[in-house]
Formats: structure tokens, C-alpha cells, sequence
């Protein structure tokens, strides 16, 4: 069964960074194309990043020049570097295979708060 294990988030000022990690056991991310979701409270979950079996990359426009996906299928982890970090990226983060679509059992997430 696949395990996703979630960790690096916290609270942090407007303006500033944090790197998420996401841990994968039970199946090889070398081949996945993996992504970063989030779920801010009363929203729907939405994809925030992603990154191919190749590293091709992908971002939704909110997050575009302000965050980074990466992957190191050595270690199965892939992660997610988000700098200037603004008010509304306050959400649980999760991460999960994109294509042919999620695993069925979500990790925990990790809280991200991006408040004064």
C-alpha cells in the first residue's frame, strides 16, 4: 500500500519560505508524475505543482515564479521550495500522484500559515 508522509510546514511571515518534503513508501516515484496539492479551509483541494517522471515542471498561476518542485527518486521524496510566501497560500498541503490520477489514500498533509 502506498504511504505519503508529509512534513515541513509551519508558521511563517508574509515574505517568507519554507521547503515541504513528502516522503513516498510503497511504490517507486521514479516513473509518477508527481504533484503538490492544497486545501485551504472551506475550499476545494486544488493542484498547486507538478513535476513528470522526465522533471518537467508545472505551476498554477498564484504560485508561478514563487515556488519550486522537485523530486530526488533516489530517496522516493519529492518536494516543494516556496519563497515569498503571501496571506492566501495558508492551506493544508498535500502530496499525491497526479497521473492516471491520485492515489486513493491521502497523507496527513502539513498546516503551511502565512500570517503577521
Amino acid at each position: 500500500q502506498v504511504r505519503l508522509v508529509e512534513s515541513g510546514g509551519g508558521l511563517v511571515q508574509p515574505g517568507g519560505s519554507l521547503k515541504l518534503s513528502c516522503v513516498v513508501s510503497g511504490t517507486s516515484t521514479s516513473w509518477n508524475h508527481m504533484g503538490w496539492y492544497r486545501q485551504a479551509s472551506g475550499k476545494e483541494r486544488e493542484l498547486v505543482a507538478s513535476i513528470t517522471s522526465r522533471g518537467m515542471t508545472s505551476y498554477t498561476d498564484s504560485v508561478k515564479g514563487r515556488f519550486t518542485i522537485s523530486r530526488d527518486n533516489a530517496k522516493n521524496t519529492v518536494y516543494l521550495q516556496m519563497n515569498n510566501l503571501k496571506p492566501e497560500d495558508t492551506a493544508v498541503y498535500y502530496c499525491n500522484r497526479v497521473s492516471p490520477g491520485p492515489y486513493p489514500s491521502w497523507g496527513r498533509g502539513t498546516q503551511v500559515t502565512v500570517s503577521s
